[in-house]
């Protein structure tokens, strides 16, 4: 056994050393590492002169691929040093250099980065050097680099070196390939120029290439017609060009009558309606005949343009000839499905016919009205909605809404339809279908009959259990999201019954990441929009008894998941009350990843706090922040904590305060919402037996009125408490003015009795102030109507005008109550005023008499009168304190 396991272990080394012995052979050797090795001392100009002199094939690729680099630094070196060494190295060589430089040469010329007309010539006569390359390959990517540099190139530039050698040159003694790249030229510089050089230049060189002999020349040529007809004008186009395209659109080459025809269709909008009518509709009546013979030349491309067809042909057409396209569209859409028969027998084509016709049913809804659909078309719509090739039904469910919503009268007759595309077992077709499902919904659900609308929610179910089931978490994903509008265009009831206990298993059983986050954004879309309380204190519950105290950690993971998107979803108020305790509570989690995560999420838990209103829940915040910097251990918790302290600390500077306010505008908007619709339950318990979607569209009109009306009133009351404030003001400059009066013993009792005027006064302007601030917030509690909430929930206002008009009534009693009394303040204020005035009056004269009696007495009395006369100003300062 040893022995043998001894031998089996060499065997295995030698298998070994057998597989490294090409490895190693394909290794550099040191004598071709010698010559891939560049001085150090070389600039870059210098280094990519010698790669590309004395390099090999891979230095060289790569000198020419950083060549607009060196264009950026250097140019004037690049060009007058590497430029020529690149053109040299370009003959003789192989394709992958040869599209590298064409690469790199567009680069250049699209970048700005020449600013030397010399420059620009010496690129590109390089680029014209090569469009004949012998290679195909090599000369396709020349050219693909000139065509996309002519909208860079200026006008002079490419008359005198593109389109001049062009015009000067014989087309027939020119090669095939040369020919097809004359057409391709002539097609993109028409742009570039006015109609009168398009007419007098290029239309003659186009018009004899369209006459070549190889029908590839006359293809090519006819496809750039229509870039030619847009550059001359409509009429030259009436004159040269349709003229041309119809001598075309009969040539014996069916490809050349293909392009044709698409160019013809293409050009519509430039033809007048004689022209359509005389030239465009017998042509398009035989195109069509052809179709029904089974000619496959045009079949495909028939299909694809048929929309855009009878769309520019609907005033030209007759009603026999509009009967004809329906028949004839009709034929399509069947095309392959009928064994007896078939208009082809390519399967892929066929299959490719009817997806266009998919692609055309919106045009065709517009083209044939909404009557004659219903019964020439639905059918047929029907037929390509259970058509057999996946493929067709994955087109047919991507046009379904554009469809549903030309057919909003009739949406009912589509419900069997939209039912089989949910049902579908392909997920390509519900992807297609997921994409604007939103749309489709909102129209079918606002005319849904009620005995169909159980089975459009089993079809929705079911759509979400097929797709669960798969391993396209993408789509489910994306299906969640847009599950998430039912909110809106479900009653509560059976959102709440059908929709939301699937959506939490999804929350907690799902191990796909994003399929999680997107569950947990719907489930708190369908718990912001539930109006029934105990259906939303169930699902919190849920919420915080599953997730939060959860068993698994993962489930803890989640809920903080569910906390980061209900900051975005709910009010600051709401989120405070449900979800922030639960989350704090997290910082004693056993397991370093939830605390990670807390972590993380503690600015946005902060941003979500309002003081003074949640001052105990801020200190509750700061509590966990301190535990975490204090008792952890796990370093990557400690590190991620410290950049959240400072990121605490700087979240009031950073963010700027127009966008604070955007912020708390729409907080208040959300919280509004949230009130109107707690006060919309309770008037559903109120209102008892009364059905509330009776006359839904009328009492949603006047809820609106009463919400108009309390806005009103809450201005009203706003402005009356404004007025109070000012009066205020004035009371106090009142104040003010009469204590700055004079300095005597009397001022101290007119203070006092000020102050107990004012305290007075105060209380009452006090009171009627909290009143005035009751009735303001009263009033801004219903200031909106929310957006998602359901139209038939809106007449359950009607049982509020007559509290509304109440309560105004109140407010304005009590607003007169207000501006008797500030009446009443303002005239003491006066009557204060006046005496004030009078008193500044007396000690004025009082002065003017003492410095009178100066100047009459001598000098030895002036003391004792001087003293009398005090005495005298202040016995009449008591007097006239006490009057």
């Amino acid at each position: 056994m040893n022995g043998n396991s001894v031998m089996f272990g060499l065997e295995e080394l030698q298998d070994l050393v057998f597989i490294e012995r090409p490895i190693r052979r394909s290794l550099k050797t040191a004598e071709e590492i010698d010559q891939l090795t560049v001085d150090e001392d070389l600039n870059d100009i210098e280094r990519a002169v010698y790669l590309l002199s004395a390099g090999q094939e891979v230095q060289r690729v790569s000198v020419i691929t950083n060549l607009p680099s060196l264009v950026r630094h250097n140019p004037a070196e690049t060009f007058r040093r590497v430029v020529p060494k690149v053109r040299d190295v370009l003959n003789g060589s192989g394709s992958e250099i040869h599209l590298s430089a064409a690469a790199s040469f567009l680069t250049i010329l699209q970048d700005d980065i020449i600013l030397i007309h010399t420059h620009t010539y010496c690129i590109l006569k390089t680029v014209l050097m090569h469009l004949n390359h012998r290679d195909t390959v090599v000369g396709g990517a020349w050219l693909e680099t000139l065509l996309s540099a002519v909208s860079s190139l200026p006008k002079e530039t490419i008359k005198q070196e593109v389109l001049n050698p062009l015009l000067f040159q014989p087309q027939a003694s020119l090669s095939l390939h040369s020919r097809l790249t004359n057409c391709r030229i002539l097609g993109k510089v028409a742009s570039k120029f006015d109609s009168h050089t398009v007419k007098m230049e290029l239309l003659p060189v186009a018009r004899s290439l369209c006459q070549d002999v190889e029908a590839e020349v006359r293809v090519c040529m006819c496809a750039q017609l229509e870039s030619i007809a847009r550059a001359t004008g409509v009429d030259e186009t009436k004159t040269h060009v349709l003229p041309e395209l119809t001598e075309l659109a009969a040539d014996e080459d069916g490809s050349v009558r293909l392009v044709a025809f698409d160019s013809i269709i293409n050009l519509i909008d430039m033809i007048d309606a004689d022209d359509r009518l005389h030239v465009v509709v017998p042509l398009v009546m035989a195109v069509c005949e052809a179709s029904s013979q089974g000619d496959d030349t045009v079949l495909t491309s028939l299909s694809f343009q048929f929309g855009k067809l009878c769309s520019g042909l609907a005033g030209s057409l007759s009603d026999e000839q509009k009967f004809s396209m329906l028949q004839t569209f009709k034929v399509l859409c069947v095309a392959g499905l009928q064994t007896d028969r078939n208009l082809t027998n390519d399967v892929n084509e066929s299959k490719l016919i009817r997806c266009n016709c998919c692609y055309n049913l919106p045009a065709m809804v517009l083209f044939c009205e909404s009557a004659p659909f219903l019964s020439e078309l639905y059918t047929t719509f029907s037929t390509l909605c259970c058509d057999p090739e996946f493929s067709v039904r994955q087109s047919a469910a991507a046009n379904f809404h554009q469809v549903v919503k030309l057919l909003r009268s009739n949406v009912h007759l589509f419900h069997k339809e939209l039912v089989v595309l949910l049902q579908d077992d392909v997920l390509e077709v519900l992807d297609a279908l997921m994409t604007h499902l939103e749309e489709t919904l909102e129209a079918v659900l606002s005319r849904e009959d009620n005995n169909k609308f159980s089975e459009l929610l089993s079809a929705l179910l079911a759509a979400e259990h097929k797709v669960g089931g798969s391993l396209r978490w993408r789509l489910h994903e994306k299906l969640l999201q847009r599950y998430s509008c039912l909110a809106r265009l479900l009653p509560g009831e059976v959102l709440h019954q059908n929709f939301s206990a699937r959506i939490f298993i999804i929350l907690t059983s799902n191990k796909v990441l994003p399929v999680q986050k997107e569950a947990a954004r719907t489930f708190c879309t369908f718990l912001r929009y539930n109006r029934k309380q105990e259906q939303r204190q169930e699902m919190i519950h849920r919420l915080i008894k599953d997730l939060a105290q959860g068993r698994s950690y993962w489930s803890r993971l989640r809920f903080l998941d569910v906390c980061e998107t209900a900051t975005e979803i709910f009010s600051k108020k709401f989120f405070n009350k449900h979800f922030l305790v639960p989350a704090l509570e997290l910082v004693h989690d056993p397991v370093a990843n939830v605390r990670y995560k807390l972590c993380q999420l503690l600015p946005r838990l902060r941003s979500s706090l309002r003081l003074p209103t949640d001052r105990q829940l801020l200190q509750q915040l700061d509590f966990c922040v301190q535990k975490l910097l204090c008792r952890e251990k796990d370093k990557d918790v400690v590190a991620t904590i410290r950049k959240t302290v400072l990121e605490l600390d700087k979240l009031d500077l950073t963010e700027p305060c127009h966008r604070r306010q955007e912020k708390d505008f729409l907080d208040e908007k959300k919280e509004k919402e949230e009130l109107l619709l707690l006060e919309m339950e309770q008037l559903e318990h109120q209102s008892g037996g009364r059905n509330p979607e009776k006359h839904a569209e009328r009492k949603w009109k006047d809820g609106k009125t009463r919400l108009s009306a309390v806005k009103s009133t809450s201005v009203s009351v706003s402005s009356s408490g404004a007025g109070n404030e000012m009066r205020k003001a004035k009371l106090t400059r009142s104040r003010s003015l009469s204590s700055q009066s004079t300095s005597k013993p009397t001022n101290a009792e007119r203070a006092m009795k000020i102050k107990e005027f004012s305290s007075s006064s105060g209380s009452v302007l006090n009171d009627d102030s909290l009143r005035t601030a009751h009735f303001t917030l009263t009033s801004q509690s219903t200031s909106s109507m929310p957006f998602l909430i359901c139209s038939n929930t809106s007449s359950l206002l009607e049982n509020r005008t007559s509290s509304k008009d109440h309560g105004s009534s109140k407010t304005d009693r009590r607003t007169n109550v207000l501006d008797h009394r500030t009446g009443l303040v303002d005239h003491r204020t006066s009557t204060l005023d006046h005496r004030t005035t009078a008193l500044d009056y007396r000690t004025r004269t009082l002065d003017q008499r003492s410095r009178t009696m100066e100047r009459g007495c001598g000098v030895k009395d002036s003391q004792s009168r001087k003293l009398s006369v005090h005495r005298k100003s202040k016995s009449f300062c008591v007097q006239s304190g006490q009057e």
